[in-house]
């Protein structure tokens, strides 16, 4: 891979990404590489003023979903234009490799379901140049991109290539099931896979309604794949699980990591109606990072929230009969209708006949209005209940009448997990909490009704120097956790340090001016296919391997990311 030659960053307010406070200096890049760090001397091929900004690692987002997109698209928006420098992929158990030709239906319905990407946009946009997981490497490797890109193997695909049907309907595997998806999980890391991703809730589903085919699994199988990681001393694990019985749960955890010796994170969340529930997991937690195991609990820089719009996948009419009625016409017929007073009248005059789904889209006290610049924290008296009450009309037709606004493309703010106090409070106890680092963003994925891949931002804005209701945390702790410390999480060693040797992925950011803007609707996905997308202003620089690919959030058009293989080292001292 070509690099620009030599860069000097002067002036900045160097945050280097170790935890030790800010400082004021210069940082000399030379062949992808950093060189120096201090008071700089000489000249370079190419120099920028950084005075009055920070100057961070490039952030590394370990959760994302870019698994397809990576294959039609060289540029990983939209965290790619949000100081994201690596993100990896093949989170929560799905993926589209391995992936035999038979099963190409069943896996593109899987991640259609679980993850919001629409089967046409799959169907158009996924080339198929592979069929084995190394394979799969090998077409990523082929790619350019504006960052760099790592992934995992996935149960799913993993339990489908085995078993056929019956790893996709969840039947129990054999021994000799179990040893076949230990030899390609095996394969997979020796290839280049940083590890092994499993999903165990039940909210995972595909577009026909089956549950994700690693639901239930047990525990032998999932010993049996960590073991043969074990065996080849390569690999991480991660999951995501409803911990419904979170004692019988994270023992067998626990059982996984002594067994196979591989680090494992999960994914952490506070439930509404259990919202102390989380606390007893990370109690489980510490004892065992006190017992010397490597564990890690993935968490958001913010609430978890879906996004409702009549333009978006969801909105608090979704599965109203009369509303479904209108799923067929284009958008622009559907505002029509939407408009028509007797179509209004008709879709508010019926109710959810699904408990679950009116608590989640339509619970009117726990929904507000999503403005620009948005607003993560909203408090009780903004919800659209509140909103109502103060206008003196019912809640459903104030928030059927907002999502109208602005050409039927409005959007409501619906936080689904971390929210239960109506505060970020929770979020800040889990942020803090020694044994947890950022994670959740989903980037890539949920293209109609989630927008995390800005996570690593709020998480600079808000909790650095905007929040208001509570205390704040220190700017070097918080570029630490989203730059060391996940890359670390995954064996990414090389980077997320500024420091000489390590890899020259760079932030310059200017930080007073930093924020985040509204998510937009975006059509630019293969097909015509829709996406939220999320843009942001103050990233003055953004340098992937010393080459500068984002300038004030415009692309240079330069693709110094690539794919990376495998866990990598940290540099020796220089």
């Amino acid at each position: 891979m070509a690099h620009s030659g030599s860069l000097i960053i002067r002036h900045g307010t160097i945050v280097d990404g170790t935890g030790a406070k800010p400082f004021v200096g210069d940082l000399k890049i030379v062949d992808g590489l950093i060189k120096e760090v201090g008071q700089i001397s000489g000249t370079a091929d190419q120099e920028i003023d950084a005075k009055g900004m920070l100057v961070t690692p490039g952030f590394v987002d370990i959760h994302t979903h870019y698994d397809g997109q990576v294959t039609w698209s060289n540029h990983v928006a939209s965290s790619s234009q949000l100081g994201v420098t690596t993100v990896v992929m093949g989170n929560c158990g799905v993926g589209f490799a391995p992936c035999k030709q038979e099963h190409r239906d069943i896996t593109m319905k899987l991640m259609e379901g679980v993850e919001d990407i629409p089967g046409v946009v799959l169907d158009e946009g996924l080339p198929w140049n592979w069929s084995t997981f190394p394979e799969y490497l090998d077409a990523l490797e082929a790619r350019q991109f504006d960052i760099d890109v790592a992934t995992q193997i996935g149960h799913a695909p993993l339990r489908i290539n085995v078993m056929g049907d019956r790893g996709a309907m969840r039947e129990p595997s054999t021994d000799e099931d179990r040893a076949q998806m230990a030899a390609l999980a095996v394969e997979a890391v020796k290839a280049g896979a940083l590890g092994f991703s499993t999903s165990r809730t039940i909210l995972h589903r595909s577009s026909d309604g089956n549950p994700t085919p690693s639901l239930g699994a047990a525990e032998g199988e999932l010993t049996a794949i960590a073991k043969g990681l074990g065996e080849a001393g390569m690999g991480v694990l991660q999951l995501v699980t409803d911990f419904d019985d979170v004692d019988e749960e994270f023992a067998m955890l626990r059982r996984i990591v002594e067994a196979s010796g591989r680090p494992l994170s999960l994914t952490l969340l506070q439930h509404e109606h259990l919202p102390n529930r989380w606390r007893r997991v990370m109690e489980h937690m510490h004892a065992a990072t006190n017992a010397g195991l490597k564990m890690k609990a993935q968490v958001g820089a913010r609430p978890v929230a879906l996004i409702l719009s009549f333009a978006l996948s969801l909105c608090p009419f979704t599965q109203l009969p009369s509303f479904e009625a209108l799923r067929g016409l284009s958008p622009e017929e559907r505002l029509k209708k939407l408009r028509d007073p007797a179509v209004r009248a008709k879709i508010l005059s019926e109710e959810h006949t699904e408990a679950m789904y009116k608590r989640r889209v339509a619970n009117f006290d726990n929904l507000y209005p999503l403005g620009d610049p948005p607003d993560y924290e909203p408090k009780p008296e903004d919800s659209i209940a509140a909103r109502a009450a103060r206008a003196g009309v019912d809640p459903a037709a104030f928030a059927y009448d907002y999502l109208l606004e602005n050409e039927g493309t409005a959007m409501l703010y619906r936080p689904l997990y971390n929210y239960a106090d109506r505060d970020h409070e929770v979020l800040r106890e889990m942020l803090m909490d020694r044994d947890t680092v950022p994670g959740l963003s989903d980037g890539g994925a949920h293209y109609g009704f989630i927008c995390d891949a800005s996570f690593p931002t709020y998480l600079l804005t808000h909790w650095a120097r905007d929040r208001n209701r509570g205390e704040k945390i220190p700017l070097e702790m918080l570029v630490k956790w989203q730059t060391q410390d996940t890359a670390a999480t995954v064996g990414l060693n090389d980077r997320g340090v500024l420091r000489p040797g390590y890899k020259a992925d760079v932030n310059i950011i200017d930080f007073e001016r930093l924020k985040l803007h509204a998510p937009k609707i975006v059509y630019d996905l293969p097909a015509g296919g829709r996406r939220l997308g999320q843009a942001a202003e103050g990233f003055h620089a953004t340098i992937v391997s010393g080459v500068v690919t984002y300038n004030d959030g415009t692309p240079t058009g330069k693709l110094p990311g690539k794919l990376i293989r495998g866990a990598q080292k940290a540099p020796a001292m220089v």
